[in-house]
């Protein structure tokens, strides 16, 4: 067809069946009302952006497409950081660990199609990790989904089972609902997260004058405590128990029971035994502290809780190791202190459950219960494993042992910074080799355990905590997974540094190979030299060659 054919066609289209962007939808008889001359109301796109700067959100991620033009119009003229990233998989991971570093959701967003399906890993990490997060994706117009439509994809169900709530706005009055019921759903208990796909017609909208063009209120809400008959149930259970160990999770973390949890172990003599995504929830150097918990192989840890006859599950999540690991014999009596109840599994069914804050909870336990002989059983196995710890201190074999890289990494870390850990064998050693002073300073994956998180993971950590040191530490299969995100954190002036474990392979899928089969095929491969790889996107590139260097170049790095 000729340009003049083509103009004719448009020339011929029916007014009534045109969309205006100033106008609105008559779902049954698809007519437009304009508005009154010279008059331009709020559109659902600025009503959207509004609701992001109510609820408090001070970063966005992303990358832009046709599709939301208008919020991309509206965020420009708002109070928003807008980052524009070079990857939406990276997007969500900021997202992801913004929201778990806050508890506030971390919002990211993309066009439709092709840049939607990008945000699905980071999201499925955020649901199942537990971290508040909103992705707003960009769709086709309202008049073309019942029409094979290029990019067009149902986003709605194919974010359903990902997330805890995924709705279409296809109402332009509605979008301040839609969003504070997003909010409410991504930072409630589970948190997780919320989809919202705003098609293009509908983003160009006007709202109607009055309510609908005002973000809804965040309501404040009050903690929900146990009852008291739930706590005398468990004051009876640890009165029993002769080797009680406290086996503490995420959910601890995220209701801030730290400090509970410390005053309850230290006044009781019960050892405690943290997930990978728990770590520092009670310091490391505690005397009653006995690490993580979750390593492939058998570690003390294993030995610890098997040495138990209660575990005091304390914010346990079974997504983060899983009970079969552990109970397997089902010799154990479960005590589940959380804010909510226990998942259903064979190999975890409480003897009693203690629902409410945590903290509260601890509380309540502590007035009700005697201490502890000191568990020294468990303190001499302790003394084992920092026996073996500190031996890798003056360690100078190259390569170096996972081991000693980790222990100089604590050395030189202070207190409140901070590791992102990517996953893969890697992960392994920083489980069980870099231990934590506090919560939320060594953020792994141990949900949906996703690679590719901690390049991205550590921008967004240092947009949060800029004063703090902020270290991704990668293996070389999952730092080339985002490794196009320095890009991003060069351009958006974020310091941040990248420590490399190089085996120029998929480290933990060869060492289960080798365990299982004695022989490993088909997770080999080459890398790039990464320092010129760093200098070619005009960052600083290092390689370690003896086990001396690391240290002084740690120190220069964060110069």
């Amino acid at each position: 067809m000729e340009n003049d054919d083509i103009t004719s066609e448009i020339n011929q289209i029916p007014t009534e069946k045109v969309i205006s962007a100033e106008g609105s939808i008559d779902t049954e008889n698809t007519t437009v009302t304009e508005p009154a001359a010279g008059t331009r109301g709020v559109t659902a796109a600025e009503v959207l952006v509004k609701c992001l700067e109510s609820e408090g959100v001070k970063y966005i991620f992303g990358i832009p497409g046709e599709e939301n033009l208008d919020m991309m119009r509206a965020l420009e003229h708002s109070s928003l950081r807008v980052i524009v990233v070079r990857h939406e998989q990276g997007a969500a991971f900021m997202a992801d660990v913004y929201g778990r570093l806050t508890g506030k959701a971390g919002v990211c967003f993309s066009t439709l199609g092709p840049g939607a399906t990008n945000l699905i890993t980071g999201t499925a990490d955020a649901n199942s990790d537990g971290a508040p997060l909103v992705a707003i994706t960009g769709q086709v117009g309202t008049d073309r989904m019942h029409l094979t439509s290029h990019q067009y994809l149902n986003l709605v169900e194919l974010f359903a089972p990902i997330t805890k709530r995924s709705k279409q706005i296809v109402n332009p009055d509605s979008v301040s609902e839609i969003m504070r019921i997003a909010f409410k759903y991504a930072e409630s208990e589970k948190p997780g997260a919320c989809h919202v796909d705003l098609p293009d017609n509908v983003a160009a909208m006007t709202v109607t004058p009055g309510p609908a063009e005002r973000p809804l209120k965040k309501p404040a809400h009050d903690v929900e405590n146990a009852s008291f008959a739930s706590i005398d149930r468990a004051a009876a259970l640890i009165y029993k128990a002769k080797h009680p160990v406290i086996l503490v999770g995420h959910s601890a973390v995220r209701n801030h029971a730290g400090e509970a949890l410390t005053a309850f172990a230290d006044t009781l003599h019960i050892p405690v035994v943290n997930t990978m995504m728990a770590k520092g929830i009670i310091s490391y150097t505690n005397k009653y502290s006995l690490w993580t918990i979750g390593i492939t192989q058998r570690d003390y840890q294993n030995c610890f809780v098997d040495m138990a006859d209660l575990v005091i599950a304390v914010g346990y999540d079974i997504v983060e190791f899983a009970p079969r690991k552990w109970n397997q014999e089902e010799t154990h009596t479960i005590l589940h202190i959380d804010t909510r109840s226990a998942h259903i599994n064979k190999f975890f069914q409480p003897d009693a459950q203690v629902i409410g804050d945590i903290s509260y909870s601890l509380q309540q336990l502590l007035y009700r219960c005697e201490p502890k002989e000191e568990p020294t059983e468990f303190l001499a196995l302790k003394n084992k494993m920092l026996e073996e710890y500190e031996s890798y201190a003056k360690d100078a074999s190259f390569p170096m042992k996972p081991q000693k890289i980790l222990y100089d990494v604590r050395k030189f870390m202070g207190e409140n910074d901070i590791v992102i850990s990517d996953v893969g064998a890697h992960k392994m050693w920083i489980a069980r080799e870099y231990n934590c002073f506090r919560p939320n300073t060594c953020i792994i994956s141990n949900g949906f355990a996703t690679m590719g998180i901690a390049v991205p993971g550590a921008v967004a950590a240092k947009l949060v905590y800029p004063e703090r040191k902020v270290l991704a530490i990668s293996g070389d299969g999952g730092f080339m997974m985002n490794s196009q995100e320095y890009e991003t954190a060069l351009r958006e002036h974020i310091p941040i540094v990248t420590l490399i474990f190089t085996d120029e392979s998929y480290g933990l899928i060869k060492w289960k190979q080798m365990d299982r089969y004695h022989g490993s095929c088909y997770v080999d491969f080459t890398n790039p030299d990464f320092v010129k790889y760093a200098e070619s996107m005009h960052a600083k590139g290092y390689r370690i060659e003896k086990a001396e260097d690391l240290l002084p170049t740690l120190e220069d790095a964060f110069r």
